[in-house]
């Protein structure tokens, strides 16, 4: 329960504090929670994810956001290992989400269902990408240099 509840405050925090349009901790947790935790504590971030949505406010695209935290959260499997490679998974999973988000709105028809309805939609995306991106990799070190930080105080006692 002490895990669940940190990783629903973590999230929450960073979806409730006023912040720029996709500056979150989400793609960051999306990774760093089976990486650091395992694949087991999943389903907390997609609960999380679903309580910090009730309250914010369900749309058409949260089955979108959720398919591609559950695909970021698998790429830990192939990007265990040294600093390096959690970074570039996690940097990968922000490329996951921006793709697979984009193209739920794209098929809103919003933009319409043509290649360059396509096309412009994820022209008009990739200013959310930056912030995404950037997000992703400030809360990615801020993660990585906590968990260093802790397990080298708990490696001392």
């Amino acid at each position: 329960m002490k895990i669940f509840l940190g990783i629903f405050l973590c999230l929450a925090a960073s979806r409730f504090i006023p912040h720029p349009w996709n500056f979150t901790s989400l793609l960051a947790l999306s990774f760093y929670v089976p990486s650091l935790l395992g694949l087991r504590y999943v389903p907390h971030l997609i609960i999380s994810f679903a309580i910090t949505d009730f309250i914010i406010g369900y749309h058409g695209l949260v089955f979108w956001t959720w398919g591609s935290v559950l695909l970021i959260s698998f790429l830990t499997l192939k990007f265990k290992g040294n600093l390096k490679k959690r970074m570039s998974g996690a940097m990968l999973g922000a490329l996951v989400f921006f793709g697979l988000t984009n193209f739920g709105v794209w098929s809103t028809g919003v933009y319409g269902y043509t290649i360059n309805g396509l096309i412009t939609c994820y022209t008009l995306a990739i200013p959310f990408f930056a912030a995404s991106l950037f997000s992703t990799i400030l809360f990615s070190l801020l993660i990585e240099f906590f968990s260093y930080h802790y397990k080298s105080r708990f490696q001392e006692v």
